[in-house]
């Protein structure tokens, strides 16, 4: 796997983005993820979840430093601005533990819906803080996306609770995180970015895991755990590269793709029927992502 980091113009500005071809990179980036979570959830009907968290991104990361090692690019591997690399891996890591509090206090599908804010919260702080604006038309794609979250994963209706709170507080900080990838600076690569995140969460999730006690693991969750590293290790370097590439208004809205690809997973892994709502949310959604193109 080669990333490379987008070239400057002649003028040393940065190239104008080209958000189209994002939006096809950020939609496998999302597939790729999806992938990650489905053996994830093998794994994890007989490893505890701190586990398996650590046996995929120790795969990850080895994976990462065995392909920089042979094609002689370790030294691309440390952040030139480890201020930045340092904050978007905090604001990931509180993400993570924000998200996982909010999965034990609430349905998965309240907590899926508030984290499914993420898009329209960068749409916001794309214009504040990049000064990146969304057509009205973009603007109707975003909310029309959302739309078709709530559509196809049906939320029931309870009483606010903390668990509200923080899947809206992970919403937040995920939103943050992307935003700083189009901070990111060209002289960063995107093996950096993606290297600083693996390294501050493969030591965290064993300190959790060891909390937890740690249980014995065959040769077949090995190579699942590798497969799950190596797809979680795509997804990021996509994921990377699609923010930045395109405006991060318009990449993000497609973070919604992730019901579809979930949905498409569960039938052909999990043999779990398709309803037709997931249906007609996912129709919403594709609907969404071409306005945000317009």
């Amino acid at each position: 796997m080669s990333v490379e980091v987008s070239s400057a113009g002649a003028d040393g500005a940065a190239p104008a983005p080209a958000n189209g071809r994002a939006a096809l990179v950020v939609l496998l980036a999302f597939a790729v993820f999806s992938g990650t979570d489905a053996i994830v959830k093998v794994l994890a009907a007989g490893i505890a979840a701190p586990q398996v968290t650590f046996l995929v991104t120790a795969a990850a990361l080895l994976i990462l430093f065995c392909h920089a090692g042979v094609v002689g690019r370790l030294r691309r591997l440390m952040p030139r601005q480890p201020g930045l690399a340092l904050l978007r891996v905090l604001l990931l890591a509180g993400d993570t533990l924000l998200i996982h509090y909010a999965f034990a206090a609430l349905p998965l599908a309240e907590a899926y819906l508030l984290a499914f804010l993420t898009p329209i919260l960068v749409a916001m702080l794309g214009f504040v803080l990049l000064g990146e604006r969304l057509s009205p038309i973009g603007w109707a794609g975003v909310v029309i996306g959302f739309a078709g979250v709530a559509v196809a994963l049906k939320p029931g209706v309870a009483p606010l609770n903390l668990g509200h709170a923080a899947a809206l507080g992970s919403a937040v900080l995920f939103a943050l995180s992307l935003v700083l990838l189009r901070r990111a600076k060209a002289a960063e690569t995107d093996e950096a970015l993606v290297a600083s995140l693996l390294v501050v969460l493969t030591p965290l999730s064993l300190g959790v895991a060891l909390v937890g006690g740690i249980v014995p693991v065959s040769a077949q969750d090995f190579a699942l755990a590798f497969a799950g590293g190596a797809l979680l290790l795509g997804g990021h370097a996509l994921l990377v590269r699609a923010f930045r590439i395109g405006e991060a208004s318009v990449v993000a809205p497609f973070q919604y793709s992730q019901i579809v690809w979930g949905g498409l997973y569960g039938v052909f892994l999990f043999s779990t029927p398709l309803e037709f709502h997931t249906l007609a949310g996912a129709g919403i959604i594709v609907l969404s992502g071409w306005l945000v193109l317009k």
